[in-house]
């Protein structure tokens, strides 16, 4: 059984020699660069999906005119948008042709290669301990079922290894640039290929721990990027712009060039710079990092302690509810928390925060820190609000009525309502009741003061004492346009 054992292995790294050896005579000939070859990789992210490539390898080139393979690319490149210059020695260099190859070998595109032609197949009879090895002609490989005529009959597939007499053309075994190029220096080139990618993307989250008071606490930020470009880069140059970029959306039918989670969490601290570029954020990574393929990787963004919030029982009501009838199966609303703050210096912060999802966090009795909702935050600016719905408040009751409802004619309406606010909790709170209002409107009667925040939204804010109710009532007429 020994031979056995030895034909497997045999098998296996004949298998191997031929989905990672060269593709052809001419590939052999021509000038291969890989990563080992690299001396600077610069990546910008976006928010989009979209990673701009800038990697920089010292290649020595012959004279005259040549072939040059440039290898361990993204699998998930846009190939026009290649740019290729030499830093040391532009006017000696120069790309006359540009080609981008990712024709992938795998196991079917190399048996589809050989449809039409014979193979060996090679079977180990268990029976009599010897290998067999049997010519095939290889009739077709519809979706890797292969079909085999031997000795004049049909096999459909057949066991043992597949063995091809040499590897077939145009397959390659990475995505690879391929340039025809003009060379006139005698030196090595420092040579800059930059390019975009899809498939690799950052985001951000926040974690805001809430005080006792409700009145401030403690916001970190972590920056999120995902990488699954099929390319690893190593002791990497990290940007990250955070804004809306446009992108030309490709046309149906447009070829795609995909070639068919590790968690790595770094240190905290202030690693970031950032500046305003154009209409957009960057944040600058102030050292180098490694960013593999099918890598999630966590970097922190930001520290910020003793920044002051204020939390918010806010009850909303509906336009539609001023010109209709309004009679409810169940009159209680929910009474929605929000959290705000400022992002200024004098709130501790002042840098734009990117977009990404704010979670809170809050101690409980026993000094454990426990989950209190997320929401969304949008791209803010410094000295602009963060506002953030993190639930419904429990033991706060809101039930609505409406108390009359007039139209007085065919463009004018009429309606009365209250609101009753019950409060549960172990302390005085305050509510506010958002009205989104159009047409030409007017507050006729109201128990509570109110103020006006645009031109359709009035806001009562009503404090409701612990163990109380409190009704807030009025009457509001809307002329339609």
């Amino acid at each position: 059984m020994k031979e056995k054992g030895d034909f497997m292995r045999i098998g296996i790294i004949v298998l191997g020699m031929a989905l990672f050896s060269g593709t052809s005579v001419s590939a052999q000939d021509a000038v291969k660069s890989t990563q080992k070859d690299q001396t600077k990789i610069d990546v910008t992210v976006y928010n989009n999906n979209l990673g701009l490539i800038k990697d920089t390898r010292r290649i020595a080139l012959p004279s005259g005119e040549g072939e040059l393979r440039f290898m361990d690319v993204a699998s998930y490149i846009m190939p026009v948008t290649v740019h290729v210059k030499s830093l040391s020695n532009p006017e000696a260099f120069q790309v006359m042709e540009q080609n981008y190859e990712y024709d992938l070998m795998n196991y079917g595109k190399l048996l589809d290669k050989y449809v039409g032609r014979k193979i060996k197949l090679i079977d180990w009879n268990q029976f009599q301990d010897r290998k067999e090895i049997v010519e095939a002609a290889l009739i077709s490989n519809n979706d890797n079922n292969p079909v085999f005529k031997i000795d004049n009959e049909i096999y459909l597939g057949h066991p043992g290894y597949k063995v091809l007499p040499e590897l077939p053309e145009n397959l390659i075994a990475k995505p690879t640039l391929m340039w025809l190029y003009a060379n006139e220096a005698d030196e090595p080139h420092e040579i800059e290929v930059s390019y975009l990618t899809n498939n690799i993307s950052w985001a951000a989250d926040y974690v805001f721990v809430l005080n006792q008071e409700d009145t401030g606490g403690d916001l970190s930020g972590w920056v999120t990027i995902d990488n699954k470009s099929g390319a690893a880069y190593e002791n990497a140059k990290l940007k990250l712009v955070a804004g809306e970029v446009q992108r030309v959306q490709a046309p149906m039918g447009r070829m795609n060039y995909k070639l068919g989670m590790a968690m790595m969490a770094e240190a905290k601290a202030p690693q970031f710079a950032e500046e305003g570029f154009f209409e957009y954020h960057i944040y600058d990574l102030q050292r180098k990092t490694t960013i593999k393929d099918k890598q999630t990787k966590q970097i922190s963004l930001l520290e910020a302690a003793g920044i002051k919030a204020e939390k918010e029982l806010l009850v909303y009501g509906v336009q539609s509810f001023f010109t209709q009838y309004y009679r409810p199966q169940n009159p209680k609303q929910p009474v929605s928390v929000y959290v705000k703050f400022k992002n200024s210096e004098e709130n501790h912060l002042g840098m734009p925060l990117p977009a990404g999802v704010l979670r809170l966090y809050k101690e409980d009795s026993q000094k454990s820190l426990q989950f209190a909702g997320e929401d969304r935050i949008e791209h803010t600016p410094k000295d602009e609000e963060v506002k953030v719905k993190v639930g419904e408040a429990f033991d706060v009751v809101a039930e609505r009525r409406q108390t009359d409802f007039k139209q007085l004619t065919t463009q004018l309406y009429e309606t009365a309502w209250e609101v009753t606010l019950r409060n549960h909790k172990e302390e005085d709170i305050v509510v506010g009741i958002i009205e989104p209002l159009y047409g030409n409107w007017q507050v006729v009667e109201r128990s509570h003061a109110f103020q006006k925040l645009d031109a359709w939204t009035i806001r009562f804010d009503v404090p409701v004492l612990k163990d109380e109710e409190v009704k807030v009532a009025y009457r509001i007429r809307v002329g339609l346009e």
